[in-house]
């Protein structure tokens, strides 16, 4: 059954004129735009789903039967079109991360597409760009006009009825339907306009109390006499007004932060009957504390209703390793999945499936535009886990090399390799010697040894039984998994009969899976229900256990690298599960 999009777009003509004069309601979206603006929370949380968007990648493809999506092939005209899209990867990854702001602000952009012509008046190429609602406006008789770079751009209404001018610029409209009005915009910003207000009014407050210098450092009052003390160059019997001097004070505080009337209490000389001893008045009030709290508590609110982990906001300092990627996977799919299917939505039916029809394709509404977040998915742990598994000898050096962003032409040659080794060994060897001038010794606290890990050799002895148990439950997994692979887009019908003598456990090997359709086809679905017997007969954390082998099994996955035996006890000294169960 194909998912259904919560997208809509519009290619601006003269039905889609008609229907939108005077019928949208669009003033929150100035607002909306202010706050942009002004407010750094919603700045950061439109660029960073820009940002991500900007790392996905589009493709042509259709809808397969169990809901996935088919690449096209190369030479298929649907394929082609998406990769003309923008001028190419490069355009494509500029339009979607525009478009990321303007889905999470106003919930709503226009692409606008401007023919370019030669001498003869021939079209040889198209720009691209994404505008605001600031940027584009209606204009009397039917027109729309598109501010772009400082000169006015008109667009006419496309008539299907009419010859188009194929030199007429092109106006589509991308949106995510409000609920309850499916023509009208809506994003999480406009949910919370009210909120943003009360930020920025408690911003205020707290820029007030930091700037105040009567209430950050108060009075001090001194038993002596009754009066200021004199200014410079007033006499002796001269006195100073009182609020002359608190406004002089609170002025020079605010205009010289640095000065030492910003650092220092105003003194009041007061008779010493009135007062015995040296006394500081504090003008702080219970709001001030109350602001900040206020001020967080509005912030963590607008965090939870962006539609992505309030953690991305809010920071992930409290996050481990596995968490921070989980929680990063989870912002993906929910905050910039739905987002790209909305553009993409909108150049399937405004820009892919009108050329396919007018190139004479056949069932051209069967292709889509479609988007790959596999690289936004796997960059967040995929380094990280390839080291960990490069130092625990599960992959080989030029798969750590490939992970880590880096090539066969940064390998150490043989003796680069030869001296570094001997580097490495010299100071157990002999603690005395000197190290070589031309080796980079590492700063104190440095190492380039992955922490809490330990060889397969060191600790205490693993019990023969949990290494087989965990081995068979591996194997297992990887067996279920390859029979899915078998049935999915990864192995080409073509292939299947192929893969069928191919081991179960070793598909992956053959035949790639990105790391997100792990999930998607549900691979390891039911692959542990056994791991909570075996934890509780080796004493060992069932979920911990649970974690450490769905982990290593979707790094073998994506790694199309096969399970052994002998890699078993290394798993389990490296999971921080492990117990001394022998």
């Amino acid at each position: 059954m194909p998912r259904q999009l919560t997208a809509a777009a519009a290619r601006y003509s003269v039905k889609t004129a008609n229907l939108r004069r005077g019928t949208t309601n669009a003033s929150w979206q100035e607002q909306a735009w202010r706050f942009f603006k002004e407010v750094p929370e919603v700045r950061f949380s439109g660029t960073w789903v820009g940002n991500a968007m900007s790392g996905a990648t589009l493709f042509a493809g259709r809808r397969a039967d169990d809901g996935t999506i088919e690449r096209a092939p190369d030479n298929h005209p649907a394929s082609e079109i998406v990769q003309e899209i923008a001028g190419g990867p490069d355009g494509q990854s500029t339009i979607l991360g525009d478009f990321g702001p303007h889905l999470v602000v106003a919930g709503e952009g226009w692409i606008v597409i401007q023919p370019t012509v030669d001498k003869t008046n021939l079209v040889n190429g198209y720009d691209w760009r994404v505008l605001s609602t600031r940027e584009v406006k209606p204009q009397g008789g039917g027109k729309l006009v598109a501010e772009i770079e400082g000169e006015e751009i008109a667009i006419p209404p496309y008539d299907p009825n009419a010859d188009a001018d194929p030199t007429a610029p092109i106006a589509i409209r991308v949106w995510k339907p409000s609920p309850d009005r499916h023509i009208e915009a809506d994003s999480p910003v406009r949910a919370s306009l009210g909120l943003l207000e009360e930020l920025q009014l408690l911003n205020a407050a707290v820029a007030a109390i930091a700037r105040s210098r009567i209430t950050g450092r108060g009075v001090l009052l001194v038993p002596k006499g009754t009066r200021f003390p004199t200014s410079p160059g007033q006499g002796g019997d001269a006195e100073d007004d009182l609020l002359e001097v608190f406004l002089d004070v609170a002025s020079t505080a605010i205009r010289e932060p640095d000065s030492a009337a910003a650092t220092v209490p105003i003194i009041l000389e007061v008779p010493s009957e009135v007062i015995a001893d040296i006394k500081w008045l504090s003008f702080e009030s219970n709001f001030d504390e109350l602001a900040l709290k206020l001020r967080d508590e509005a912030i963590r609110r607008f965090a939870n209703g962006l539609e992505v982990p309030a953690e991305i906001l809010l920071g992930l300092s409290d996050a481990n390793h596995w968490s921070a990627w989980a929680i990063s996977a989870e912002a993906v799919r929910l905050g910039v999945e739905p987002r790209l299917a909305i553009v993409c939505h909108a150049l399937t039916t405004q820009w892919l499936r009108p050329l396919l029809e007018d190139d004479g394709v056949e069932d051209p509404d069967e292709w889509l535009v479609w988007y790959d977040t596999s690289q936004l998915r796997v960059q967040a742990n995929r380094a990280q886990t390839a080291l960990e598994a490069f130092q625990a000898g599960l992959i080989s050096a030029a798969a750590a090399r490939r992970e880590t962003g880096f090539d066969e032409a940064d390998a150490p040659t043989a003796e680069e390799a030869a001296r570094n080794k001997s580097a490495d060994q010299a100071p157990a060897d002999n603690p005395d010697e000197e190290t070589p001038s031309n080796v980079t010794t590492l700063p104190v606290g440095e190492t380039t040894s992955i922490p809490d890990t330990l060889p397969a050799s060191a600790g205490p002895r693993i019990a023969d039984g949990l290494v087989a148990a965990v081995d068979v439950l591996m194997w297992a997994a990887l067996a279920a998994a390859g029979e899915r692979i078998r049935n999915k887009p990864a192995c080409p019908r073509s292939e299947r009969a192929r893969a069928r003598d191919i081991r179960p456990g070793e598909v992956h090997t053959v035949y790639p899976v990105d790391a997100d359709m792990i999930d998607t086809w549900r691979l390891l679905d039911g692959a542990w229900v056994r791991v909570p017997e075996v934890a509780a007969r080796y004493g060992m954390n069932a979920d911990c256990l649970t974690d450490a082998l769905d982990d290593y099994a979707r790094a073998l996955i994506a790694a199309r690298m096969a399970h052994t035996y002998n890699e078993t006890e290394k798993l389990l000294r490296l999971s921080t599960c492990f117990t001394e169960a022998a």
